[in-house]
């Protein structure tokens, strides 16, 4: 054991998190791999196993975090279903005729496919499947085009039902019922507000994105409003039924993703979509991707145990807290590195790692947990479109067809006036928190 000043073993801590993740290694195996190394080197091989063993299995044993794959398995199988199809074909039709209408009727799908869905691997790979050659091959932008599939796809983290509100919750000892009421009106204020910024750039610069010919979409109005209904009213179903029996006090979020993973499946089964090869793909894929959240997790868990034990977490309170500007001032501090590790670190670590330091500070400092929370999750927006660690950048790349010929510095340039717009909400999340408090007020 030695004896290293708390400030000190801080920096190197998470210091060895950023060198780790920049050599490459996965982010689990960086945060228990410091933790591991600096608890020996502190407390000794015996204190830090049971550190280690005691963190990691409280951590995973937490009930809530059961809606985690539950969550995932209803998003997944949601993608297979062909639910978006039907509504980006009823919305095509009735916004194709404005300038940017198909962007536009991107973020709203966007919007619509994350109160279904809550992961953004799900949301933005549908979207840039779906949306992304109809634009491009009628003549828009490629960056606008893939701008407003990061933009709309990555709200599925956001709108309930969400895995980061899930992962949130425990971490903070906040309600995760009331995380979800409470970023419903942020999430669709950004929906609206990326929408508005589509119309103002396409007025400003229509040849950005030509209107559909009329020829495409001479439908009676009849039809229009049978397709709309027809494509609205299954996922309208799936929300009332996972979101409703939450916010009407009926089941807890982890019965609700029960539901919600089930109503899914029967979707892909009412759409003739659920095959054994589906089914046993959105099974994988769920182990795969549950399994990554809960093993960063139970490190994340144990990390923070030694940070602690090290009296880490004190340096740092008093570091933020002796920031000039007051109470003000360390929110714009605290914001401002959530902001620059998500382009370092994926949301998971920033969860993970920061929650449990700096919801105390925000406690001190007499700001409304749940409304400090949501200031956090809509702030880590911004890191799925910030490379090099921009989620929606690879998910774009990954499921664009070649042949549309869209490159990596065409999606980042369309996703940078979307990081902006998230600032814009943050401001007037600032001025009018009831934005965020208003409706989890209204919970029974």
């Amino acid at each position: 054991m030695i004896d290293i000043n708390p400030g000190l073993v801080a920096v190197l801590m998470l210091g060895g998190i950023f060198v780790g993740v920049l050599l490459g290694y996965p982010l689990a195996i960086s945060i228990g791999g410091v933790g591991i190394v600096i608890g020996v080197l502190l407390f000794g091989p015996k204190i830090a196993a049971e550190l280690y063993y005691g963190r990691f299995y409280s951590g995973l044993e937490n009930y809530v975090l059961l809606a985690v794959p539950l969550f995932i398995f209803m998003g997944i199988m949601l993608e297979h279903s062909g639910v978006a199809d039907g509504m980006y074909e009823a919305l095509y039709l009735s916004f194709g005729g404005l300038r940017g209408g198909l962007a536009i009727t991107t973020i709203l799908i966007g919007t619509v496919v994350a109160a279904c869905v809550g992961i953004i691997g799900a949301s933005v790979t549908m979207l840039a499947l779906i949306a992304l050659p109809a634009m491009i091959n009628r003549g828009y932008d490629r960056s606008l085009a893939a701008g407003c599939v990061a933009g709309g796809g990555s709200l599925g983290i956001l709108i309930p039902p969400s895995v980061m509100l899930v992962v949130y919750g425990p971490m903070a000892n906040l309600s995760v019922g009331k995380l979800f009421f409470g970023a419903f009106m942020p999430g669709f204020l950004l929906s609206a507000m990326y929408m508005t910024y589509i119309l103002v750039r396409c007025m400003v610069q229509p040849n950005l994105a030509p209107p559909v010919p009329a020829s495409e979409r001479n439908v009676p109005a009849s039809v229009k409003l049978f397709k709309l209904v027809k494509s609205m009213l299954p996922p309208t179903i799936l929300i009332l039924a996972v979101l409703g029996s939450i916010f009407f006090g009926i089941a807890a979020p982890t019965e609700a993703a029960g539901v919600g993973a089930l109503a899914a499946t029967l979707l892909a089964l009412g759409y003739r979509r659920l095959t054994w090869p589906i089914l046993r793909q959105t099974s994988v894929d769920t182990v795969r991707t549950s399994a990554m959240v809960l093993i960063i997790g139970a490190m994340a868990f144990a990390f923070v145990g030694v940070f602690m034990r090290a009296n880490c977490d004190e340096v740092v309170t008093a570091f933020v807290m002796g920031a000039p500007g007051g109470r003000w001032g360390v929110f714009m501090i605290i914001m401002i590195i959530c902001f620059l590790l998500g382009f370092l670190i994926d949301w998971l670590g920033i969860i993970f790692i920061m929650v449990p330091i700096i919801t105390p500070i925000g406690n001190a400092l007499g700001f409304d947990p749940l409304w400090w929370a949501m200031m956090v999750c809509v702030n880590l927006q911004m890191s799925f479109m910030t490379p090099p660690f921009a989620y929606a950048l690879f998910y774009i790349k990954g499921a664009a067809d070649p042949k549309l010929n869209l490159t990596t510095s065409q999606i980042i340039k369309g996703m940078v006036p979307y990081v902006f717009i998230i600032v814009g909400a943050l401001a007037l999340c600032i001025a009018f928190p009831q934005i965020i408090l208003w409706l989890p007020g209204k919970m029974l």
